[in-house]
Parts: structure tokens; sequence; C-alpha cells
């Protein structure tokens, strides 16, 4: 007797990265391979019309990112089990990811073997982050229990994109933040349309209010 194999919709807006890890998981005896999106909008529309048993999930992408895209998913599916799969390394995307109700995170930089044991894991209903992963929240808690931890507004935004905001919320436009950062006007730009897009405002007069009642500025 056959055993069923784990049903999987792979997201990511890198086009080559998403048809080459759906190629290795499709070879995969263990999984199948029924959707793929390219952006968190699709993703959302993909899980709830094929209802795959776990969604990898890319954290950054241009209209939706992966943590917005989970809690959506989520809150119609719980029981999908979603994986965040990212290059990102930061605390912030693993607690935000975390919060959202992802039960696994993978480093775009896994091995195959490990890709599979996350899957299989997850799909199982059970946790898996890793041992670096591991080890990072156990670093985490230590700092919480000591007080030198805080929580973070806007646990979604990267480091950079808070410092960003925060500069924003002082009034400063963007040639006066690139001076100061020593960065490109259009990396400023850059960081800007994803912090509007992460925030879900339209315009700067919004996020400034945001960081605002955030206590940023």
């Amino acid at each position: 007797m056959s055993i069923k194999p784990i049903t999987v919709l792979v997201v990511d807006d890198h086009n080559l990265f998403r048809q080459g890890l759906s190629a290795l998981l499709q070879a995969a005896p263990e999984t199948a391979v029924i959707g793929a999106a390219a952006t968190g909008q699709e993703a959302v529309a993909q899980a709830e019309k094929v209802q795959p048993d776990v969604v990898l999930m890319d954290i950054m992408m241009p209209d939706m990112n992966g943590i917005q895209a989970t809690r959506r998913i989520l809150a119609a599916q719980p029981d999908i089990g979603i994986i965040m799969l990212t290059m990102l390394e930061d605390d912030d995307s693993l607690f935000a990811a975390m919060c959202a109700g992802a039960r696994g995170y993978i480093l775009k930089g896994a091995d195959k073997a490990e890709v599979l044991r996350t899957i299989k894991a997850v799909a199982a209903g059970e946790a898996l982050f890793g041992a670096a992963v591991a080890a990072r929240l156990s670093q985490f808690f230590q700092r919480g229990v000591s007080g030198e931890t805080a929580v973070v507004p806007f646990p979604d935004l990267t480091d950079r994109e808070r410092e960003l905001l925060t500069l924003i919320a002082q009034g400063k436009n963007n040639q006066n933040i690139a001076d100061q950062l020593h960065i490109s006007s259009k990396t400023v730009s850059n960081h800007i349309s994803n912090i509007f897009n992460k925030l879900q405002v339209a315009d700067r007069a919004q996020a400034i209010v945001k960081a605002k009642d955030a206590g940023m500025g």
C-alpha cells in the first residue's frame, strides 16, 4: 500500500528558485507539488483553491509579504502547515513568522534533506525551526528573563526599515535620510515602498501616524 504524498504549495517571487524547489519536491516520493505562487495575494488564492497540507512561503514579496499572507491563510484554513522560506536570518523576521502562526522556518541555503525533514514534521502537526534557530530562540528568551529585551514595534519590518520609519516620523525627506544613512536615494525609495506595503498605508502621512502611535520618531 503506497503512502499518500504530502501536498505542497510553493510560494516565491523568484521564478528560477520557485521552479527549482518545485522540481526538487516533485521528484521526492514523499511530496507532491500541487500549486505555485509568485506573490502573497496569489498564495492566499491558491491555498484556498488547492488546500495543500503544507505551504512553503517566502517572507519577502512585493505585493503582500509572506507574514501577512500566512495570517490570511491560517485565518481561513488553520490546519495548513506553513513553513517560512527566506534568506534572512534576523530574529525579527523569525519571531514575526512565529507570531503569524508559521510552524517551520527554512533558510534558502538549506539542503534537500532539511527541507524534506521540515515538511514532514510540519505536515505531522509538529513545529520545526532547526538547531540554529532554536539556539537563537534560547538566547532571545534568556535576554527576556534578564529584562534586556523589549517589545519591538512593527515586527514585520527589518531593523533598517524601522530605522527609516523613525526618520520619516521625524519629518526627514528622502534625501535627508539618504545622506544620514550613507545610502542612495533609490535605496531609500525602495525601503519606503516596502515599509508602506508592510504597514498597509498609502502615503507618508499615514506611515507617520502609525509610527507616532507606536512611539517612534
